[in-house]
């Protein structure tokens, strides 16, 4: 008697093991095909793409040929960080934000440097005073030409719109603006003179280079000659240089 109830527990505990080891194995053979269709692109495909915001130097086909290069992947694996890369590689993209909206959609809003200056001759700045390179015959408007060191971007932007904020009220139009190592500004007008400012007190020279202008264009030899450089760079008048004016052909 005690030998079939021993017999009978073990039958129990064996079969137990084997339910237990079927239910492993099923639950694994489970998460395993589960996992197959997950990362399979044809069966959870990222069918739409959806590109939006308000592009004037980028095509949104640029935009899908750039996230499409490389295969996206599935809706669950597709990594978000490396299709952001992809559109941030291309030249006027400044900001990208991807979402993935179920079931099969990727949403795509792009932001567009928007430039305001050119720099150092071959790049651009754009309005948070950030370097980028792009086409610059894209864009259609005359933007004016900054120099200065490659640390003081910033500096040189700002002084800039100070510069020409002044100028302004007065009709002036600055055309480009150099800023030395030493900070020494320069400036370059629409009428083509170049005004010379220095290192200090440039709001100051620049009243007086306005209250100055009249008398220098009265001056004698503006008649037959166009003025090329005012130098304000002392403590009062102005140094005065000029060139021959060119002949109308």
């Amino acid at each position: 008697m005690m030998a079939a109830e021993q017999r009978l527990r073990s039958v129990n505990f064996w079969s137990g093991v084997t339910v237990l080891c079927l239910t492993i194995a099923g639950a694994l053979v489970g998460i395993y095909q589960l996992n197959q269709v997950l990362t399979d692109e044809q069966q959870v495909p990222l069918a739409e793409l959806n590109v939006e915001g308000e592009l004037q130097y980028t095509a949104n086909e640029e935009v899908r040929k750039a996230l499409t290069a490389e295969p996206l992947g599935s809706f669950f694996t597709a990594d978000v960080n490396e299709l952001r890369r992809r559109v941030e590689q291309l030249p006027w993209i400044q900001k990208v934000s991807i979402r993935k909206v179920w079931p099969d959609k990727l949403s795509v809003y792009v932001t567009e440097h928007k430039p305001v200056a050119m720099w150092n001759g071959d790049r651009l700045i754009n309005e948070q005073s950030d370097v980028f390179r792009a086409n610059i015959e894209q864009v259609d408007t005359a933007l004016p030409q900054l120099f200065g060191p490659e640390n003081a971007v910033e500096e040189t932007w700002k002084e800039f719109n100070r510069v020409q904020q002044m100028l302004a009220v007065n009709g002036f139009q600055v055309r480009a603006l150099r800023l030395t190592e030493r900070f020494a500004v320069s400036v370059v007008l629409a009428q083509g003179i170049e005004v010379k400012l220095g290192r200090e007190a440039t709001l100051e020279r620049i009243k007086r280079f306005i209250d100055v202008f009249p008398s220098i264009v009265e001056h004698e030899k503006s008649k037959n000659n166009e003025i090329d450089t005012v130098d304000l760079r002392y403590d009062t008048g102005a140094a005065v240089a000029w060139r021959e004016a060119k002949s109308e052909s």
